[in-house]
């Protein structure tokens, strides 16, 4: 979501500069690639690039395909081959092994559903949504883009294409069952459709204004995830100590977690240091069920926690989804390294994955979704 939030205010900075820009968007990947279906990039008329679709070995060439793209006013799709190690056609040797197909949108503000009026609608969520973007592997055909939005009582824009809106539907509603984008073909036409599920940032709740709060805000903010700090200490919670954090409540628990809105991309960390105040916090939650609740300390605080609650008669719902000690095991002693496998941890909880090496993982990095149009 950072990075849709850094092109959607790189938008508006040309807007005002009277530039044209255009919208680069990988929307199929066959084989190995840096980035993933869903990776964009912002490019100005004057050569000024937001985001990124690649490590930076396409950047240079796309560059060229999104000027020419803002040039004819025409959406391009634009496939770079790294099958062959020595096809050095664009100039470059990508090392990735794999096939990526490149939308180019020039972006018309007059427009009403522009794919940038997408991504904002898409940005402005608080749950999951749906973004659809419609493309032709065959580069001469009309290429559609981005062209329609869809969130739980909310959608704006249109395909333009009868023949496969009923299919087009019933898909969508399985991309939101499943929890997963997936890359569809249809017939006629061989219209292929990028169904993008857009989840809402990570929303990071610290309970705790201590100085070692500093690297996990700092670490947050690089992956983009919105902060809000939350103690009973106004000389500690201040936006004079914490300038780049969404939000700073100064209350007790109970209070304070009624000034908070929480889905499903919402998750806690408790080290206020104060044993009453994560105790509270953590009775408070409780019944909330996040996703995660980071608890920093030994286990046995923890344990010592979770029993003085029962005590209270109060039941431990989801306690598989408390943790702590909070973070990954990576041998972490300064506070910046501490930060690091809280985060750590948080991103692999969220995404499902058990954080081991990538060395020991079998297959392809990323899941793969892709369904051929039926013949």
């Amino acid at each position: 979501m950072k990075e849709t939030e850094d092109i959607i205010r790189a938008f508006k900075k040309a807007q005002q500069q009277h530039k044209k820009t255009a919208l680069a968007t990988v929307v199929h990947v066959e084989g190995s690639s840096y980035r993933r279906p869903g990776a964009r990039m912002l490019v100005t008329e004057d050569g000024e690039l937001t985001g990124a679709i690649s490590g930076g070995c396409l950047e240079g060439d796309a560059l060229r395909k999104a000027l020419l793209a803002i040039n004819q006013q025409q959406n391009k799709l634009v496939t770079y081959d790294s099958m062959d190690e020595d096809d050095n056609t664009i100039g470059i040797q990508l090392g990735c092994n794999g096939i990526v197909h490149i939308l180019f949108e020039p972006i018309d503000p007059a427009k009403e559903n522009n794919p940038i009026t997408l991504l904002e609608n898409a940005a402005a969520q608080r749950t999951n949504s749906v973004l659809v973007t419609l493309f032709n592997i065959d580069a001469l055909q009309t290429q559609f883009g981005t062209c329609l939005f869809v969130a739980k009582d909310f959608r704006t824009g249109e395909t333009g294409i009868e023949e496969i809106k009923n299919e087009l539907e019933k898909d969508i509603a399985q991309v939101f069952e499943n929890n997963h984008s997936v890359i569809k073909q249809y017939q006629p036409g061989n219209i292929a459709a990028f169904i993008e599920l857009v989840k809402p940032p990570v929303e990071l709740m610290i309970a705790g204004a201590g100085n070692d709060a500093f690297p996990l805000v700092q670490m947050a903010n690089v992956l983009g995830w919105h902060v809000t700090i939350m103690d009973g200490r106004k000389t500690h919670a201040s936006a004079q100590r914490f300038p780049s954090v969404k939000k700073i409540i100064v209350a007790r628990p109970a209070e304070a977690l009624q000034q908070v809105s929480i889905h499903e991309q919402t998750v806690f960390i408790l080290m206020s240091h104060n044993y009453n105040y994560d105790l509270a916090m953590l009775k408070e939650l409780i019944p909330v069920g996040s996703n995660y609740v980071g608890v920093l300390g030994p286990k046995k605080k923890l344990e010592k926690m979770l029993h003085e609650i029962t005590k209270q008669g109060i039941g431990i719902a989801n306690s598989e989804k408390i943790y702590g000690p909070t973070g990954l095991d990576i041998g972490a002693e300064t506070p910046e390294e501490i930060a690091l496998s809280i985060v750590a941890e948080i991103k692999a909880v969220l995404a499902k994955r058990n954080a081991g090496t990538l060395r020991d993982k079998d297959g392809f990095i990323h899941e793969h979704h892709f369904t051929p149009a039926k013949s």
